[in-house]
């Protein structure tokens, strides 16, 4: 049997969601201007410093304007984590590595099957007062399941048996699953797993058992949240921290140069390298933290046929992309996900440009002059400049990829069922639960690609129900074989992750999306 057990930690939890969506909110031009005239007390009031710590900490995020809310568990876009992270906690946590780590749970051990696991709670208080207990993990979980709640994680609890699952004490609750898995852990760390007072459906005024309360929050503006000394990990060392709705990057950058914000989230590779050398500001890089990829639609044409998928792989050289598209501040990708983590297919042979061999292939298939339109979108700064590059490597195996624009609002809704070929990107994740949740036969949101494969179905379904962890990772590691010949998954780097903070800043440090100390504030100190 395999168990697990922790003792209390301190500062740590979850976040960020791997399809980012930015939608309006303070644009450069609208922040540029409130901040030179008369406005700017009213959007950003100057900071006051404290001993060892700060009365505000401002973070700068892209928001989704009014749209936005405090629900947990619909929690589309980096901020929407952030804030949940600051209000709420989850019973788990990811590590770097993407592994497990306790949050709210103190221990918790499956049966023998893989089918029935017990979680034991660790002592931890609602902003209320009140206990978090087993029954309020329960109840969040099921309404993540449900359909009418649109939760992000839903799939996660898709192999729940709610009504077998059981309250078994205040502090202990047994969860039942229809099918073997001994990955199932890592869904209790997903971003929108947060644990909220059982039978809450009203998120306006928000009970959590996070670090912070809420204070103040109107959807499109800033939301103000003050520390809650009865935190379980213990009192967050900023009294309040306000979340500012920028959604330019270059917007986010001049606020921070300013001095009107501490913190500025998601900076790309050129905006990094200029901040390097600049006083004001410290750059903090998670190295290869994202994929960049292009998904190809392996049920449509052109790449329903093996042959040209194969000769796409192999016209791109993968190294110059990073190099250009990158400004060099990653990694060169070999059409894999999770490069570093636990259970990534590190023996898989790297992919290499072949342009001679991708034209043979081409040949054969009879689609010498093949064409097809290559989707991107400004949602994310690497994406246009990549396409272009993808185009003129492309052209040198006699392909024509024409770069084709969509709007960031709904890019990645649309190149879910649009087209033949489009860019994406997913932040770290469990590499297990990456391939069950994006490639699977069953995935329901996520799989660009359309890959189908009852092999690689087959393979991930043994691993999953598999309790030794050397045996489970030799399965994983075989299913990926089968996912960088046939899923049609491009992937060519892995970006940096990078934020920028000003240098009076500390108890911050670089991590990842979606993990523990990913946007992670109650430790941040104002020296």
């Amino acid at each position: 049997m395999t168990r697990f057990t922790t003792v209390p930690s301190p500062r740590g939890a979850q976040p960020g969601r791997a399809r980012q969506e930015p939608r309006r909110a303070l644009s450069r031009r609208g922040f540029l201007a409130a901040v030179s005239g008369t406005a700017a007390a009213a959007v950003l009031p100057a900071c006051a410093a404290g001993t060892g710590g700060t009365e505000r900490l401002r973070v700068a995020f892209a928001t989704a304007g009014g749209q936005e809310s405090l629900d947990p568990h619909a929690a589309p876009l980096f901020v929407d984590q952030a804030r949940a992270k600051a209000l709420f906690d989850t019973v788990a946590a990811y590590d770097d590595d993407m592994s497990v780590v306790p949050r709210l749970a103190e221990s918790w051990e499956p049966d023998a099957s893989g089918r029935r696991w017990r979680i034991r709670l660790r002592e931890a208080r609602f902003h209320d007062g009140s206990r978090v207990s087993a029954e309020d993990v329960l109840y969040s979980y099921r309404r993540i399941a449900d359909p009418a709640t649109g939760a992000s994680a839903q799939a996660h609890f898709a192999d729940v048996d709610f009504a077998a699952s059981r309250v078994r004490s205040a502090t202990e609750l047994e969860l039942v699953l229809t099918a073997p898995n001994f990955e199932f852990p890592s869904a209790w760390g997903a971003p929108g797993t947060e644990i909220v007072p059982s039978g809450t459906t009203d998120f306006r005024d928000p009970v959590g058992s996070g670090p912070f309360r809420l204070r103040s929050f109107e959807p499109g503006s800033p939301a103000v949240f003050a520390r809650f000394d009865g935190h379980w990990a213990g009192k967050a060392r900023p009294r309040e921290v306000e979340f500012v709705p920028i959604n330019d990057e270059s917007a986010r950058v001049s606020a921070l140069l300013s001095g009107q914000v501490h913190y500025a989230h998601d900076i790309g590779a050129n905006a990094a390298r200029r901040l390097e050398g600049d006083p004001r500001a410290r750059v903090l890089s998670a190295p290869h933290s994202t994929m960049q990829a292009v998904a190809l639609k392996v049920d449509r044409p052109p790449f329903d046929d093996p042959r040209v998928l194969r000769a796409v792989l192999l016209g791109v050289d993968r190294q110059a992309l990073v190099e250009v598209a990158l400004s060099g501040k990653g990694q060169v990708g070999n059409d894999l996900f999770g490069k570093g983590l636990r259970h990534y297919a590190g023996d898989v042979p790297q992919r290499m440009r072949d342009v001679e061999a991708a034209r043979e292939l081409l040949t054969r298939a009879g689609a010498e002059n093949v064409e097809f339109e290559l989707l991107t979108s400004d949602t994310d700064p690497y994406f246009e400049r990549a396409a272009t590059v993808l185009s003129q490597q492309l052209a040198d195996i006699g392909v024509t990829a024409t770069p084709r624009t969509r709007p960031s609002e709904t890019y990645f809704s649309e190149i879910e069922d649009r087209g033949v070929a489009a860019h994406t990107r997913t932040a770290a994740l469990p590499v297990a639960g990456f391939l069950g949740q994006r490639l699977t036969s069953g995935a329901e949101s996520g799989n660009y690609t359309h890959f189908r494969s009852e092999r690689f179905d087959t393979l991930y379904s043994r691993a999953v129900a598999t309790s030794d962890e050397s045996e489970r990772a030799r399965l994983l590691a075989d299913a990926q074989r089968i996912a960088h010949a046939e899923s049609g998954l491009l992937v060519w780097g892995f970006s940096d992750w990078n934020v920028a903070i000003t240098p009076e800043v500390g108890g911050l440090r670089a991590a990842t999306p979606n993990s523990l100390e990913w946007a992670r504030f109650d430790g941040a100190v104002l020296g």
